[in-house]
């Protein structure tokens, strides 16, 4: 079984958000794109069809080449990219929070 980020449970699963998600929660890493459509849950095919938007639009950059493959990473120069990364922790940060004080309030009835 799957089990979703808080991100994903709050913004839905779409193919491009499980992206964006894969690549902040994994930043610190670099990955090819069969990696990143296989360890997102998303299918091949399917990253193909925006992938050159996020490059185009340096969300996403290519950080080297290992073999036949190109690695990519998500792109922190780029402010949208910062912006985005502060959005999904503190959304994050607001789920757990709210799931903890839920829990804690549920213990004491």
């Amino acid at each position: 079984m799957e089990t979703k980020t808080a991100f994903l449970q709050i913004f839905g699963d779409s193919p491009m958000l499980k992206v964006m998600d894969f690549l902040i929660v994994n930043e610190d890493f670099d990955y090819s794109m069969t990696d990143i459509a296989s360890q997102s849950g998303v299918g091949y095919s399917t990253l193909k069809l925006f992938w050159k938007k996020l490059e185009e639009s340096k969300i996403v950059k290519q950080t080297r080449v290992v073999g036949k493959a190109k690695m990519y990473r998500l792109n922190f120069e780029n402010p949208i990219v910062k912006k985005f990364r502060d959005f999904y922790w503190e959304t994050t940060k607001h789920s757990v929070h709210g799931d903890l004080k839920e829990k804690k309030l549920l213990a004491v009835r």
